[in-house]
């Protein structure tokens, strides 16, 4: 089944303890092909993360319906939100789901609370310094941008979103909007698994696979994946507005 878009804005957030820069970079050349303006607003600070971008989706939205999306806990957030408001969500772009439902053991999860322990007890540069220790370059320059533009509220969000429920299996069931996935094959922090359960659940998604080795490389490698993975799902239709 599929449906037309009509040139809508997208609004893509960022993943935990990550940014704005990230996820525009992922996601606003991609979509600027189809003629999508990519919209790509900055993390609310600390315990305010979801429930801040989740406001803001209402917000975009009070004109008409906008395509959600963005990478990891920023997808769990697009698709709560799409949960809870389908007849204003046009789409849903999701970059590297990592779990559904609570977090439990998640790979994710647990690193998302280990780094607010270290931040905690080391504060924000030891605690940069130690997890940026033996990473790829990209992934390293991420990190340090990121954390530091968190600043104080750095922990805290990341305690949010470790420990905030994604929807459940039986609630992407019943979404009935269209849906891209972009998973990593090679990424054990978001398990490929993850990503197939929520393509198999949700009735109108398709989902593209690609590395992390090619996100290191290009940043839109990822967001090219979840765009290619809708346009399975959905008549793209550019038009004037």
């Amino acid at each position: 089944m599929t449906s037309a878009i009509s040139r809508p804005r997208a609004v893509l957030l960022p993943g935990t303890g990550s940014d704005e820069v990230f996820v525009r970079a992922v996601f606003a050349a991609p979509l600027a092909d189809i003629g999508v303006e990519a919209v790509t607003p900055r993390p609310p600070a600390g315990e305010k993360l979801a429930v801040g971008f989740l406001t803001l989706l209402d917000e975009l939205s009070a004109d008409g319906p906008v395509l959600a999306g963005g990478v990891s806990f920023g997808a769990h957030l697009a698709a709560e939100w799409a949960v809870r408001n389908p007849d204003r969500c046009a789409g849903l772009l999701l970059a590297l789901p990592a779990w559904h439902g609570k977090p439990g053991n998640a790979p994710a999860s647990r690193a998302a609370k280990a780094s607010a322990d270290l931040v905690e007890s080391q504060g924000l540069e030891k605690a940069l310094a130690l997890s940026v220790a033996g990473v790829p370059p990209w992934l390293a320059a991420e990190l340090t941008r990121a954390w530091r533009r968190h600043g104080d509220g750095l922990a805290a969000s990341l305690r949010v979103a470790a420990d905030h429920p994604a929807p459940t299996l039986a609630e992407l069931r019943a979404l009935d909007v269209p849906a891209g996935i972009a998973a990593c094959t090679d990424d054990p922090v978001h398990p490929l698994a993850a990503a197939r359960e929520w393509a198999s659940a949700m009735p109108r998604a398709a989902i593209t696979e690609t590395t992390l080795t090619a996100l290191g490389a290009d940043p839109a490698s990822l967001g090219r994946a979840a765009v290619r993975a809708l346009a399975q799902r959905t008549v793209l239709t550019v038009m004037d507005r």
